[in-house]
């Protein structure tokens, strides 16, 4: 996992910080997507993760109020009885 890391870090470093100092004739450029896309691609991450994350966490929510209110309704029938 640590070297699928490394990999996709240089690469992106080289894309994005090496490649514009390139002349766009030169050969290099065939390894790499437009330059746009070095922007969208980890906007569209994070936006992607955001999402997940935020999703999580709501259904977390979700089903911990379930719960409370499940036990509430428990202790308030125990009451009652």
């Amino acid at each position: 996992m640590i070297v699928a890391a490394t990999v996709i870090f240089l690469y992106y470093t080289i894309w994005t910080l090496a490649l514009p100092f390139v002349d766009s004739d030169h050969p290099l450029h065939s390894f790499f997507p437009a330059r746009e896309w070095a922007i969208r691609i980890p906007v569209i991450l994070i936006l992607l993760g955001s999402a997940v994350v935020g999703s999580f966490l709501s259904v977390v929510m979700i089903r911990s109020n379930k719960k409370k209110a499940a036990k509430a309704k428990a202790a308030a029938s125990k009451k009652k009885a």
